[in-house]
């Protein structure tokens, strides 16, 4: 009886051993798969909102008048080996991607120069590198991906043509658009307005064009170069000629132009001062280019100018962009509304 016994337990072991090694592996979960790129080619408003700003001095209504925007900024490390430096208020990071996740609005982090110890020279060593460089792409392209952002935008002021800055931009951008299209995202730059001789003018490489999604053109900080409006910064003179340069002189495709514009004045010293400030300063700053704020003049872009540069832009480019969001009013007189105004836009 005891060995029938035995014999019994033995071929139950033997039969649950055969099950366990029959039993088939545990299939892994697969990775979800990417969302491939798509090119959008509708029209942009693109605002700027940088970390030293507080997000709530804006209505959300406002977010309801842009389609883009980016946080500014995201630095690189000073020691330019491609990694990145602490991402400066991420509770305003995080403030600014809910609201613009609520009001559908593109969101996206601008990597450029906020910290002090970032410089022109930081970029150029990082993307003249390629150790760097690769490092800098998986970086920025991780950090957009644990985000769940829609974009990245490249701030480098400025890539010149006299360091090997060109190729070294192409290089850079080509990786990094690489990388981002394969999870879905998109890639812009800032740069120069390019209406003043000087090394950044034709840095920018034609070839380039085709890894970069749209440009910000930075037309603004040019005082002086309309003799008929000296103290304006971001005159329509001065619009026009950066306009006819990038189109015309340099070839960059009307769907990838972004007419830059600011939302605030410079005085005559180069001192600044918000849009939101002149307006409330005395009625009827809103509708002229000049004003006299606390006894100094400054020079800006109202209303009127603001909605001849959006026609302009609606005629010639592919959107607006705007430095930056928290400076310009949450009233009537608002330059983002005023813009939405021009394009029939509802909001």
């Amino acid at each position: 009886m005891k060995k029938q016994l035995l014999y019994l337990l033995a071929g139950v072991f033997f039969l649950a051993s055969c099950s366990k090694k029959d039993d088939p592996a545990p299939t892994p979960t697969p990775e979800p798969t990417p969302t491939p790129y798509v090119a959008d080619n509708s029209f942009k408003i693109v605002a700027y909102m940088p970390s030293y700003q507080d997000p709530g001095t804006i209505l959300d209504n406002k977010y309801k008048m842009i389609t883009h925007l980016f946080y500014a900024f995201l630095s690189p490390s000073a020691a330019a080996d491609g990694s990145l430096q602490s991402l400066p208020q991420s509770g305003r990071f995080a403030a600014v991607k809910a609201k613009c996740k609520t009001y559908n609005v593109k969101f996206g982090i601008s990597i450029g120069p906020g910290a002090a110890d970032i410089s022109e020279n930081t970029f150029l060593v990082i993307a003249q590198t390629p150790s760097a460089r690769a490092n800098f792409v998986k970086n920025i392209v991780a950090f957009a991906k644990n985000n769940d952002l829609d974009g990245v935008d490249m701030d480098w002021e400025y890539p010149r043509d006299n360091n090997g800055g060109s190729q070294a931009f192409h290089s850079l951008m080509q990786e990094l658009s690489t990388e981002l299209h394969k999870i879905g995202k998109y890639l812009s730059a800032a740069v120069t307005p390019a209406v003043y001789t000087s090394s950044n003018r034709m840095a920018i490489l034609q070839q380039t064009y085709q890894y970069v999604d749209f440009f910000n053109i930075m037309q603004y900080d040019g005082a002086g170069y309309d003799s008929a409006e000296p103290l304006n910064h971001a005159s329509y003179k001065m619009t026009v000629a950066s306009l006819d340069y990038w189109l015309g002189t340099r070839a960059l495709p009307k769907e990838k132009a972004i007419l830059g514009m600011p939302c605030y004045g410079k005085s005559a010293t180069g001192g600044a001062l918000s849009y939101k400030s002149i307006e409330v300063a005395a009625a009827g700053n809103a509708n002229v280019n000049v004003a006299t704020v606390n006894g100094v003049q400054y020079g800006y872009n109202g209303i009127p100018t603001i909605k001849q540069k959006t026609q302009l832009a609606k005629e010639r480019a592919n959107g607006i962009m705007f430095w930056e969001f928290a400076q310009d009013t949450n009233n009537d007189n608002s330059l983002i509304k005023a813009a939405n105004d021009q394009l029939g836009r509802s909001y």
